[in-house]
């Protein structure tokens, strides 16, 4: 999950409202609702004349930005008051966006985090459509517009994000009070994951799809293997080839580059040249092509790259890496991942040995793509600490893989801690794998555990797990088919 891309309460009342001390910082005591349930949606269980989006709007620090209608639902596109820091919430605060697509209150609840921006159109997360729940959405802390002003980088960690999430989960629990579900993919499985480690006592289950645990930043073999072995030789050897030419040809391939630079205002003041802004492009080719495509994909690279024209060379690297993507505008957006990739998180450092001496820079690290005015200092027992803690504590958790997904090089692995909690790889999946993409027997095990968390399982299904599917139907405009998986500028970046 790559590029997913007013209201203020005063701060007095939002101290009144945080609870921070230690690590529990962060809790808000919502406003109590009424006794009557918010009605909403035609042919609702909810009995009520009192509006969802007034009881909503009663917590404190919670505005409307807009609501916006969707067939069964009411979405709104909201604010919540934040503090910048949950151990000192008295030295100020920022506006987090929100999105809440609204089904019933009867219903239970998932809250979808996808570690970067929220999407303000309706949407539904797969265990959404599995368990016909209501959906929170969050947007990550320092993704524009929720980012303080100004911007104090060093409040940028999984704990203060985790906390951000802690907030939100308490102040919407009392209106949504039924069983409560954490998803996300990608960037946004690892968030669900961290949640869970802070605040293991906030949700009844966790669905995490293609999280990757890069436990030792300094030790990336795994990722080598990986690139060695997935789908076929043949495929792997046609990117190698693409991947060698486009450094060989580097000279009439940069000064097209420069030409579309030209052409579309790019600078690269943030990577430091022309020069390793397109090797960082063609470097991260591969690992793009894998995280993205399928093997059947294969067929569109050029067989030939030797004999292959500059401009299908050229064509190949764009449409799968993206030559944008390491400009200061492709940058930008981004920051906050790479100021977490470099402080805490870790990335990938890939040997690509069919280069021989071809790359300048090799896999330039998250420091080359972060404004040199913004500190960094990676914190090496971070993810270890995680990793630790889902080993020996796993409650109710369950990670979803896919097979061809190099992000999976370095998945999260269950110990003997865990505790009706799974692992589950689809067969030649990508990095937009989901449950639906399983065998059968995985499938629906993996439903039925789903329904179970979420407290909606019927009776059949209990009894058989067979038996498990999702409740509500497949809706082409709210869901993400199987496989599919949005596609960004190819960048290195989960």
């Amino acid at each position: 999950m790559r590029k997913a891309l007013t209201g203020v309460l005063s701060l007095a009342v939002l101290i009144g409202t945080v609870s921070a001390t230690g690590a529990s910082a962060g809790a808000a005591t919502a406003a109590e609702p009424t006794a009557k349930q918010g009605s909403s949606v035609a042919g609702s269980s909810e009995s009520s004349s009192e509006d969802i989006k007034d009881r909503v709007l009663a917590i404190p620090g919670m505005s409307l930005i807009e609501e916006k209608p969707y067939p069964g639902y009411r979405f709104f596109v909201l604010n919540y008051t934040q503090p910048v820091d949950h151990r000192h919430p008295s030295k100020g605060t920022f506006q987090q966006r929100i999105t809440l697509l609204h089904k019933d209150t009867s219903r239970p609840t998932v809250f979808f985090t996808g570690g970067y921006n929220v999407s303000t159109n309706p949407s539904r997360s797969e265990p959404t459509q599995i368990i016909d729940g209501n959906q929170v959405s969050l947007e990550y802390r320092f993704f524009t517009p929720s980012r303080p002003a100004p911007a104090d980088w060093s409040k940028l960690d999984i704990w203060q994000a985790a906390s951000d999430q802690h907030r939100v989960f308490k102040a919407l629990k009392k209106l949504y009070s039924k069983n409560w579900l954490t998803t996300g993919g990608s960037k946004g499985g690892m968030t669900a994951t961290y949640f869970e480690r802070f605040y293991p006592k906030d949700m009844d289950g966790v669905v995490a799809y293609v999280a990757p645990n890069d436990v030792v930043n300094k030790e990336d073999s795994a990722y080598d293997r990986f690139l060695a072995n997935v789908g076929t030789k043949e495929c792997r050897d046609k990117l190698n080839g693409v991947q060698r030419e486009a450094l060989i040809r580097r000279g009439p391939l940069e000064k097209k580059y420069k030409e579309y630079a030209a052409a579309n205002g790019l600078t690269f003041n943030t990577v430091g040249s022309l020069d390793r802004a397109y090797e960082a492009v063609v470097m991260d080719y591969i690992w793009a092509f894998w995280q993205y495509s399928l093997l059947a994909d294969c067929a569109d690279i050029p067989a030939d790259a030797k004999n292959a024209t500059d401009q299908a060379i050229w064509d190949s690297i764009d449409g799968i890496s993206g030559f944008s993507a390491y400009a200061d505008k492709g940058l930008e957006t981004y920051t906050p991942y790479y100021y977490q990739a470099g402080t805490q998180l870790g990335s990938p450092d890939i040997k690509q040995p069919w280069l021989g001496n071809l790359s300048r820079y090799g896999y330039q690290p998250p420091r080359n793509f972060v404004p040199r005015t913004i500190p960094m200092r990676f914190q090496p027992s971070v993810m270890r600490d995680v990793d630790t803690w889902v080993k020996h504590n796993a409650k109710r958790m369950m990670y979803v893989y896919g097979q061809n997904d190099p992000w999976g090089a370095e998945p999260f692995r269950l110990g003997r801690g865990a505790r009706d909690s799974y692992v589950y790889t689809v067969p030649g999946g990508n990095h937009g794998s989901k449950v639906s993409g399983l065998v059968a027997d995985e499938k629906a095990k993996a439903t039925a555990a789903i329904l179970r968390w979420a407290g909606v399982a019927p009776a059949a299904v209990d009894a058989d797990p067979a038996k498990a599917k999702p409740l509500a139907k497949f809706d082409a405009r709210l869901d993400q088919r199987n496989g599919e998986v949005e596609r960004g500028q190819g960048t290195l970046r989960p």
